[in-house]
């Protein structure tokens, strides 16, 4: 059941994070979009979640009203407070009881947890890749020119008057892009 704001409205909000400032948020980011969450609503941190020192994080947490929906992609982007239920919440509590008496419990959990998040992130990164590529984003290194000389020194290596590692030193590259380069020519006729 969805409890309207007083007006009427509610608002959705999405919430991205990611640990550095040299990961990239495309990934949350195109979730955010199935949900057609107004650019304006979505707030994004670019540092760790080990403590509630994230400026887009507490700018949201004042905005949210209650009857709003907040979409993240991860339950991990997210620490959340459950007052009645502490075993729920993804904050640490260093005095409580509960925490004492499932730490076991809770090992047998983290166990879990770290097994399933190594495969969350290659989905993770899969994803990230593929949103990548939707933009047209290349991997790899860039495709080397073939050089206006080539065809002289390959003839010279065809020729056996060169060996193709001579060839390739010639041609500033190594001896594998020399001899792709050879048999592309070769195939071209």
């Amino acid at each position: 059941m969805i409890i309207l704001r007083k007006g009427g409205i509610n608002v959705i909000y999405g919430y991205v994070r990611v640990s550095s400032r040299d990961q990239h948020t495309d990934r949350q980011m195109d979730a955010m979009s199935t949900y057609q969450i107004p650019e304006k609503n979505i707030f994004v941190d670019r540092q760790s979640g080990k403590d509630f020192e994230r400026p887009a994080y507490r700018k949201m947490i004042r905005k949210l009203k209650k009857g709003d929906v907040l979409v993240v992609k991860s339950i991990d982007r997210l620490d959340i407070r459950v007052i009645d239920m502490p075993l729920l919440n993804t904050q640490e509590d260093e005095n409580g009881i509960t925490r004492v008496f499932i730490a076991d419990l809770v090992l047998q959990i983290l166990a879990y947890v770290a097994q399933t998040e190594r495969e969350f992130i290659r989905e993770r990164q899969k994803e990230g890749i593929a949103s990548a590529r939707a933009r047209g984003v290349r991997f790899g290194r860039p495709e080397r020119k073939i050089p206006d000389n080539f065809r002289e020194i390959c003839d010279q290596w065809e020729k056996v008057e060169i060996s193709g590692r001579e060839a390739a030193r010639r041609l500033d590259v190594d001896l594998k892009t020399f001899k792709k380069w050879a048999s592309l020519t070769a195939d071209k006729g």
